[in-house]
């Protein structure tokens, strides 16, 4: 059963996270958020991943704190369903095209946490979306799942389009990487016998 649910509350935000690694890429958004809830679903019908998110925060002060912390609840719940990930695959990748834009996405299932993204968006914000806060989401999801992740985008004009290369290109990775592999039943993927 690989799924799992998380509950985190601070002062700022509540998120709440349920998901099914092994889902079918449906995907239920209340956060406040409008645009990253377009993205979540990228990763969750690319991902074949079921995922819910339901958050409240201080998005009338903006939406860091909203985004930060879904990508840390994000990241908490993927390391609790995949747990000592015996008989994964570990490593997986994904280049995604959208018209002009290109991405690509490689990751590591390494308890390793470290984001490489090297993205230049074209604009600062895609509608009321700050395109910061894309990283932000990711460095919260790796430092805690524990995984290291390269974004490059390679290509774009359109910020929206390079955000949603990202995502999409995020959840067929995060799937390939996340699969069991009928070889190493059972066995870690790693030489260290710890990961």
């Amino acid at each position: 059963m690989r799924h799992a649910e998380i509950i985190r509350n601070t002062l700022e935000t509540r998120i709440a996270v349920r998901l099914d690694l092994d889902g079918s890429g449906q995907g239920q958004f209340a956060t406040g958020v409008p645009f990253l809830e377009h993205m979540l679903d990228q990763v969750a019908r690319h991902g074949l991943i079921d995922l819910e998110i339901h958050a409240e925060g201080d998005v009338q002060i903006d939406d860091h704190h909203t985004v930060e912390d879904i990508g840390i609840a994000l990241g908490q719940a993927l390391a609790r369903a995949w747990g000592d990930k015996k008989g994964l695959t570990r490593y997986g990748h994904a280049y995604v095209p959208l018209d002009e834009a290109l991405t690509r996405v490689v990751v590591d299932l390494s308890g390793r946490p470290g984001l490489f993204m090297d993205v230049a968006f074209n604009r600062q914000t895609i509608g009321q979306f700050d395109t910061e806060l894309v990283e932000e989401f990711f460095r919260g999801l790796v430092n805690h799942a524990g995984i290291t992740l390269h974004i490059d985008n390679l290509k774009g004009q359109n910020a929206h389009h390079q955000a949603e290369t990202i995502f999409k290109a995020f959840g067929r990775a995060l799937r390939m990487a996340a699969s069991p592999d009928p070889r190493m039943s059972g066995l870690l993927p790693s030489t260290k016998g710890l990961l």
